[in-house]
């Protein structure tokens, strides 16, 4: 017996066979996830001493990460002694996402983990748009 309405005056009840309730439940329940989209973080990796041309060829990349749906983690990495002047990969990562910011917003700011120094990029939702009509 399954109570369907407690709260009607009198309750409501019923007898059912509670092995094809379960196995309704776990169809619907498959359905459901069918129908998710699984966001996935992509990352690009990122140096001191990363020249212009590599940028554009990274901004590219995360471009395509976008069109796909994906968020992007962007790392900077510190080698060395380099970890001692960290300003300088802030002003990197931040350059970055500067180029990126028509098309992105930081959903996470930079943080310093260990040797690295990173931010999450996730696409505006107006931006679609725009780059739709750029296209056309």
């Amino acid at each position: 017996m399954v109570e369907v309405s407690p709260l009607a005056k009198p309750p409501v009840v019923r007898i059912i066979d509670w092995g094809r309730f379960r196995y309704e439940q776990d169809k619907h329940l498959q359905k459901s996830r069918r129908n998710q989209k699984q966001v996935d973080v992509k990352q690009i990796r990122l140096g001191l001493k990363t020249d212009t041309h590599d940028l554009d060829v990274k901004f590219k990349a995360a471009l395509k990460f976008f069109d796909k749906g994906h968020k992007v983690r962007v790392n900077v990495r510190f080698r060395g002694r380099e970890i001692t002047h960290p300003e300088l990969g802030r002003a990197v990562l931040e350059k970055f996402c500067a180029r990126l910011s028509d098309i992105a917003d930081i959903e996470q700011s930079a943080t310093l983990t260990g040797r690295e120094l990173s931010a999450v990029l996730v696409r505006k939702k107006d931006a679609k748009g725009e780059d739709e009509q750029n296209r056309k």
